[in-house]
């Protein structure tokens, strides 16, 4: 199974460093939190991914280009131009597809472009470049599949800004409503770590299709679209202090995400 992570926007509320870097690309414990989603999700056995680019893609395409060397020591022969990488560390044995899906594509629309590199696969993972959680990827998978419906979202608790979900009772995954973005109160909230079957990219119309607009929202009119409820630990990257939270936690040695 591949994963599609959107690392193409331009992440403005992090102005501080997105100003130099793509979101994707800022550091927690000295990581780009893309590697660490991209941890994640190997530890869980997916270990291929589709990036989608955009904003600053080069940089992305820089540091797995040169990941062997960015994660060794390296000696550097000033006088001849030779290098030597130490090789002391686990090398990654994933799979990375850097794909440029244009600088003002939408979120829907990034997807849509790196259809034909999801192959024949009928089911794909699908999350944002900027949030992390301790979630058990098998689990959620596996849950995909015991439904049959299209779309599978991870549903968090976190206060309102995000999109907030409404399910049909209390005791049902199934989401009767998406609301985007709601101006008040506190629920069940979109967090992203979608397990998606590949028809859904038929709901997506180009380039200017906000995937969390018009996509999920007929997807849900449709109840093609249920909720995998994860009560534990997950956070956005969202603001400054957000990222400052995550580095305490990754400094403190006790960050939830860390599972390998």
């Amino acid at each position: 199974m591949k994963a599609v992570i959107l690392a193409g926007g331009l992440g403005t509320r992090l102005s501080e460093e997105t100003t130099i870097r793509p979101k994707p690309m800022v550091e927690i414990g000295g990581k780009p939190i893309l590697w660490h989603i991209m941890k994640l999700y190997a530890t869980h056995g997916i270990k291929e991914f589709i990036i989608t680019l955009g904003y600053k893609g080069e940089m992305i395409k820089e540091y797995f280009l040169n990941f062997y060397a960015h994660n060794n020591d390296i000696s550097v022969d000033l006088k001849t131009g030779a290098t030597t990488i130490h090789d002391g560390k686990k090398h990654e044995d994933w799979k990375v597809h850097l794909v440029d899906t244009g600088l003002h594509t939408q979120t829907g629309g990034r997807l849509r472009r790196v259809k034909q590199w999801l192959g024949s696969d009928e089911t794909f993972c699908f999350t944002y470049g900027d949030g992390v959680g301790d979630i058990d990827i098998q689990s959620l998978v596996k849950f995909h599949g015991t439904h049959g419906k299209l779309a599978t979202l991870t549903s968090v608790r976190t206060p309102a800004r995000f999109g907030r979900l409404g399910f049909e009772s209390q005791t049902s995954d199934r989401i009767s409503e998406f609301m985007e973005k709601p101006s008040a109160g506190e629920g069940w909230v979109n967090g992203g770590f979608y397990v998606l079957n590949r028809r859904v990219i038929d709901y997506i119309s180009g380039d200017d299709t906000v995937w969390e607009r018009g996509p999920i929202e007929r997807i849900t009119q449709e109840k093609q679209l249920i909720a995998y409820r994860h009560d534990r630990f997950w956070s956005c990257m969202d603001t400054l202090r957000e990222k400052n939270q995550l580095e305490e936690l990754w400094q403190s040695g006790k960050a939830p995400w860390k599972i390998w």
